[in-house]
C-alpha cells in the first residue's frame, strides 16, 4: 500500500514502490550486466571449497523439495538441448 495520510509507508512498501520505480527505468540487459559484474566480484572473494558448499547445500534442498519425477523432467529437458 503506499502512503496514507496518516501512516507511515512500511519498510516492505517502500522497498517494492524502490524496485518497482528501477524496474521500469532499466532493461534486461541492464540486470544482466549487474548480476555479471556481481558474479565477478564474488568469485574474486571466495574460494572453490564456497562455491562447493553452497552448491551442495542448494542440491541437498533441491532434494529436499521435489521427487523423482521432477528430476526425470529436467534430465529430459536438459537431453533435447
Amino acid at each position: 500500500m503506499a502512503n496514507n495520510s496518516n501512516r507511515k509507508m512500511t519498510r516492505e512498501e517502500a522497498g517494492r514502490l524502490g524496485g518497482e520505480a528501477t524496474a521500469k527505468k532499466h532493461s534486461r540487459e541492464f540486470y544482466q550486466e549487474i548480476g555479471k559484474k556481481g558474479g565477478k566480484a564474488t568469485s574474486k572473494n571466495h574460494s572453490r571449497e564456497f562455491y562447493q558448499e553452497i552448491g551442495q547445500k542448494g542440491g541437498e534442498a533441491t532434494s529436499r523439495n521435489h521427487n523423482r519425477e521432477f528430476y526425470q523432467e529436467i534430465g529430459r529437458k536438459g537431453g533435447k538441448k
